[in-house]
């Protein structure tokens, strides 16, 4: 169902994590990226950034165990879902690899720097996915997502109760208050910036886990739902995250063009900024099959690098296989 009021504090969660490892640790939050240096243990950051996702997940079943996603199960006697899900993560390797990046390097954090290859790259994968999405099922489109309000369309609104709102509201607010407090703490006390990056970058791992979580970004079905666009009367469709759009990418654009002088300086726990410096005069058919493959993976399956980390955790057997398959696909390039 359409959930105007967790999707929206989910996208703007994603907003704070993606701004904020620009602008504290000079890079840009690419998740399949930062996937492929941990497979490939290259870089303590992604051991720290995936250790706070992987935190994110654990804090949401505390504090909001009604948020958390419904997965199908995976048993590994299964032959045709253990290939689905290798098979998924070779595509989403391959794809991410060729086309640099995936959602979230070029959806959420590529549009709002307008950056004209993350837009290229953007109206590739997108409408793959929803093609794929819409000739693999037409109109019988899995309605798990609008299973508790039976009878009624997807892209009817629901409201959490008011004590789930307050909890909601408390925990994104003491997420983005320690995310902006708490590392030039670390820096006072410990008297290093590396400690204060660290710390940092946990905690963008965090918000971003948690931004994902909320929104229904790591939920398949609902990211299914969202393109079930040919589905009679729209009955199908779940509008919620076209909010990531609206409260994710707008806001950190805006904050991103108010505080580009700032690029000419030091992030604020790094010696520079580690932008990507390639353009679109640098891309070629590669990249575009890449961004197609990923996105026909995405369609099929309803998942991306960064949902897939979440899922992981809370399936380990299907992380397994998924992530052999992403590592397998990322080194086919």
């Amino acid at each position: 169902m359409f959930t105007p009021i967790e999707t929206t504090v989910g996208a703007f969660l994603l907003h704070e994590a993606a701004t904020g490892f620009l602008f504290k640790d000079g890079y840009v939050l690419g998740a399949s990226g930062l996937l492929r240096e941990l497979l490939l243990m290259r870089s303590t950051r992604s051991i720290l950034f995936m250790s706070g996702m992987a935190s994110s997940y654990g804090l949401l079943k505390l504090v909001l165990p009604e948020l958390l996603p419904a997965y199908s199960m995976v048993e590994a006697g299964n032959w045709k879902s253990v290939l689905f899900a290798i098979g998924m993560g070779a595509l989403t390797g391959l794809g991410t690899k060729l086309g640099a990046g995936c959602t979230s390097g070029h959806m959420l954090c590529g549009l709002s720097r307008l950056s004209p290859r993350s837009l290229l790259a953007t109206a590739t994968f997108f409408p793959a996915a929803a093609l794929t999405f819409n000739l693999v099922h037409g109109s019988s489109t899995p309605l798990t997502v609008c299973a508790d309000v039976a009878g009624k369309p997807c892209y009817t609104p629901t409201y959490p109760s008011n004590a789930v709102t307050i909890r909601l509201l408390l925990l994104a607010t003491a997420i983005i208050a320690q995310y902006h407090l708490t590392p030039p703490v670390v820096e006072k006390v410990t008297g290093e910036k590396k400690a204060a990056r660290a710390w940092s970058t946990y905690l963008t791992g965090l918000t971003f886990g948690l931004g994902l979580l909320i929104s229904g970004m790591a939920t398949p079905s609902k990211v299914l739902a969202f393109f079930a666009v040919a589905s009679p009367g729209l009955r199908n469709w779940d509008p919620s995250l076209a909010l990531i759009i609206v409260f994710g990418i707008l806001p950190q654009m805006a904050y991103y063009l108010s505080h580009q002088r700032q690029l000419q300086e030091k992030p604020a726990y790094a010696e520079k900024f580690s932008l990507p410096t390639t353009t679109l005069k640098d891309t070629d058919w590669r990249f575009v099959a890449g961004a197609a493959m990923f996105g026909i993976a995405w369609g099929l399956s309803g998942v991306c690098p960064g949902p897939a980390i979440l899922r992981a955790v809370a399936q380990p057997l299907w992380g397994l296989m998924w992530m052999g398959g992403f590592g397998a696909g990322s080194l086919l390039v």
